[in-house]
């Protein structure tokens, strides 16, 4: 599934070529997604230039004067600029054509994904509202952390990975932030010091930094705009290595499971 750093690559891989553009068609040939895509959706959004486009937690938003296109890419979406006339794919199930004549188009296998439209403030959408800070932003730090988790018996793990706590913070980072802090995955959130989650506050935002430099994290699905997998994996030093020696003290990682998820860590290194 793309995770914050793909959904920030895919922005800022699109937005050079459709901020500012106008809207021509929006071509729509399976409306059915995650939630049916809004039938109106050409008819409000031609003759409309996108005067942003922006992410907020894994949903890009592409803000007009009337309202906001929100996207989410679902388990195996993705977006890419395309030139008119390309060769039309199975599973490509949107096109929003531009009077400059690119096109951006959205490819999705899974139909997990989704494209809404909303005429409110884009922050006050339900899928949005309740969300928690993002990680890369002032507002997100080991004070907040430490506070949330006061009285929380959960793993850590799945404690950062809350969205309502703050967004963003998929598996594979989870895992290699946690690794990066020396934290243990499986420790009670509520039992983590303040100078801990200063810590690990630091390492999530340095592990997505560097995933959003790479280009993302390469997964079977994700492709950036520009149709190329990211080269994050190369720098992964615990998530999928489980039984490989850990890269600082060579003892072999352990893989458990938390929530149903993979999780990898060092038992010399990760207290």
């Amino acid at each position: 599934m793309p995770e914050l750093p793909e959904v920030e690559t895919t922005c800022r891989g699109i937005a050079p070529y459709i901020e500012g553009q106008i809207v021509k068609q929006v071509i729509i040939r399976q409306p059915q997604l995650r939630w049916p895509v809004p039938e109106i959706l050409n008819q409000v959004l031609t003759g409309l230039s996108i005067q942003s486009v922006t992410r907020r937690a894994k949903y890009l938003l592409f803000s007009t004067a009337s309202g906001t296109v929100l996207l989410h890419l679902g388990m195996s979406g993705n977006l890419r600029i395309m030139s008119p006339g390309q060769t039309v794919g199975k599973h490509d199930h949107i096109d929003f054509i531009f009077t400059n004549e690119t096109v951006l188009r959205f490819n999705d296998p899974r139909r997990f994904g989704a494209v809404m439209w909303t005429t409110e403030p884009a922050a006050e959408h339900q899928l949005l509202k309740n969300l928690g800070p993002e990680p890369l932003l002032s507002g997100f730090n080991g004070e907040l952390l430490y506070s949330l988790s006061r009285n929380r018996k959960i793993p850590v793990k799945s404690f950062i990975m809350d969205s309502h706590i703050v967004v963003g913070v998929g598996n594979i980072y989870a895992n290699e932030a946690l690794f990066m802090a020396g934290i243990q995955p499986t420790r009670q959130a509520g039992k983590i010091s303040l100078k801990r989650y200063q810590k690990l506050a630091e390492c999530i935002r340095v592990v997505l930094q560097q995933a959003i430099q790479q280009g993302g994290t390469t997964l079977r699905d994700f492709v950036n705009e520009a149709g190329k997998p990211g080269y994050f994996q190369q720098q992964l030093r615990v998530y999928g290595r489980a039984g490989l020696p850990c890269f600082d003290c060579n003892q072999s990682l352990t893989e458990i499971r938390i929530a149903n998820r993979s999780s990898v860590f060092c038992g010399n290194c990760q207290r």
